[in-house]
Formats: structure tokens, C-alpha cells, sequence
């Protein structure tokens, strides 16, 4: 069975930086694409970044860009998310998620596996 599980997210002031880890498990890891989204209240799940099976390739949606960092390491089975400069509406509950697919992706049904999620406040 598959498992990834967030970690690292918390409270942080404007400005700031936090970075998410989400280790997975039951997969061959380096074999799938790894994707974060988030969801603010009352709001739907976004995607925010991707990053292919090597690590080679990233997508970000234009929110993110030049702030947000995604990677990840295969030999650790863990993708990351390095979050700069971080702002009040970066407010939300941070997932990550596995696909199957060739590249990086901002489609939700690419996913097939998906955390419990980690909350990120950002105060102002």
C-alpha cells in the first residue's frame, strides 16, 4: 500500500520560509511523478508544484514562481518543498501527491495517491 506523509509545515511570519518533506512509502519511488498542492478554507485543492521521476524537470503554477522550490531525493524516497518569501494567502493545508505519468503535471486526476496534508499559517 501506498503512504506518503507530510511533515515540516507550521507557522510562519510574512517573509518567512518553512520547507515541507513528504516521505513516501509501498512504491518505487523514483519511478513516479511527485506533486504538492494546497487547500485554503472553504476553498478547492490547488496545485501548486511538480516535479518529474529525476528531478530534472519542475512546474509551478505562477503563484509560486521564484519563491517556492520543489525537489526531491530518491535515494531518501522524500520529495520537498522549500517555501521563500512567504505570504498571507500561502495560508492552506499542504498535500502531496504521487502519479504515474511521464512529467511533471498540474492535473488533480494525474494523482492517484495523496498525504493527510500539512497546515501552513502565514501571518502578516
Amino acid at each position: 500500500q501506498v503512504q506518503l506523509a507530510e511533515s515540516g509545515g507550521g507557522l510562519a511570519q510574512a517573509g518567512g520560509s518553512l520547507r515541507l518533506s513528504c516521505e513516501a512509502s509501498g512504491r518505487t519511488f523514483s519511478n513516479h511523478v511527485m506533486g504538492w498542492f494546497r487547500q485554503a478554507a472553504g476553498k478547492e485543492r490547488d496545485f501548486v508544484a511538480a516535479v518529474s521521476r529525476s528531478g530534472l524537470y519542475t512546474q509551478y503554477v505562477d503563484s509560486v514562481k521564484g519563491r517556492f522550490t520543489i525537489s526531491r531525493d530518491n535515494a531518501k524516497n522524500t520529495a520537498y518543498l522549500q517555501m521563500d518569501r512567504l505570504k498571507p494567502e500561502d495560508t492552506a493545508v499542504y498535500y502531496c501527491a504521487t502519479s504515474a505519468v511521464s512529467l511533471p503535471t498540474d492535473r488533480f486526476n494525474d494523482y492517484d495517491y495523496w498525504g493527510q496534508g500539512t497546515q501552513v499559517t502565514v501571518s502578516s
